[in-house]
């Protein structure tokens, strides 16, 4: 089924950046530095901390303005750490059209995940395709999660995928061991849920709204430790709502097998996966990236479905604050 309307997140995204301004995204000390072929570079956090407003600055550009991302104390959450909320109105485009982490930026010289609205200018990604969620636009924004700021060859690149000139092109990017990096994963909780059902075969133009909380785990000591506790907060602390408009039946169908912990690789911390399959993303089972509790209201029958729950002492031992095999 096609997406009921066309947007242009691109536009929606950099008008964004421009109304945040130069002094807040100083102030939340992000740099807009000059990229190569005259791209724009917005560093939340290559090589620092980076900050907490940065980060929500991010993961809402990640949404492409479509959602908002909030910080609370324990709001929901497990363990003794905040909480990341992030809600939307819209879950297909901003999740699925601009969140979703599909596009590998890859070059002789340089790798990153990429996401955000870019993503529809490019596209050659099957639920891009399944839904129709494309755009034509005259600037692009990218994210990028990685070790080091984009090269001449990946700007290049990312200019030809998304037809663009390299000089309409932002990269708004943030390495995983800081906040701004931290926070925009552990942000894309319903991003999970909508990509786990796109994969059941559920209609996701049938999710109309959507929420979701999840633990902010500690800042790694580096991106290794940081990629191992973001997606086990994801994975054992993540907690997301859905309200959709289909038949019952239609959530029956996928609900026993939409947690994470219905993967065969659940319940070990996420780096053990990881070493235990050569550090290859595409060996480990894909099922596992998905939220520990998913709950659905159906705005046509009024009913509420629940599958799947939080998972605390999984995510202490992860983090070294339980011992293994101590509850």
């Amino acid at each position: 089924m096609a997406a009921i309307n066309q947007k242009n997140l691109n536009q929606l995204a950099r008008s964004a950046i421009d109304a945040i301004g130069g002094q807040r995204l100083h102030a939340a000390d992000v740099r807009v530095l000059p990229g190569a072929c005259g791209s724009v570079i917005l560093d939340f956090g290559m090589d620092r901390l980076g900050t907490l407003a940065g980060g929500r600055i991010l993961a809402e550009l990640c949404l492409a303005g479509l959602g908002q991302v909030s910080l609370a104390a324990q709001g929901g959450s497990i363990g003794p750490l905040p909480t990341v909320m992030v809600e939307t109105d819209d879950p297909l485009w901003a999740c699925i059209g601009s969140q979703y982490a599909g596009w590998p930026l890859s070059t002789a010289d340089y790798f990153a995940m990429a996401s955000g609205p870019a993503r529809m200018l490019r596209g050659r990604e099957s639920m891009l395709d399944r839904y129709q969620l494309q755009e034509i636009a005259s600037q692009g924004v990218v994210i990028l999660e990685g070790a080091k700021l984009p090269t001449e060859t990946a700007v290049t690149l990312a200019g030809i995928d998304c037809q663009l000139p390299p000089s309409e092109l932002t990269f708004c990017i943030a390495r995983t061991s800081s906040l701004p990096g931290t926070i925009q994963i552990v942000a894309r909780c319903i991003e999970t849920a909508m990509h786990k059902l796109f994969e059941l075969g559920f209609d996701l133009s049938r999710v109309v709204r959507a929420f979701g909380n999840c633990p902010l785990p500690p800042i790694g000591a580096d991106d290794l430790q940081s990629i191992g506790w973001t997606n086990d907060a994801i994975i054992f602390g993540s907690d997301v709502t859905l309200w959709v408009d289909c038949d019952d039946a239609q959530i029956e169908a996928v609900l026993a097998e939409l947690p994470s912990c219905r993967s065969r690789d659940f319940g070990r911390p996420f780096l053990e996966t990881f070493e235990k399959y050569d550090r290859d993303f595409y060996k480990i089972d894909r099922l596992l990236f998905s939220p520990a509790r998913v709950t659905f209201n159906n705005c046509r029958t009024g009913r509420l479905f629940v599958a799947g729950s939080l998972h605390e002492e999984l995510f202490l031992r992860s983090l070294g604050l339980l011992p293994n095999g101590v509850d």
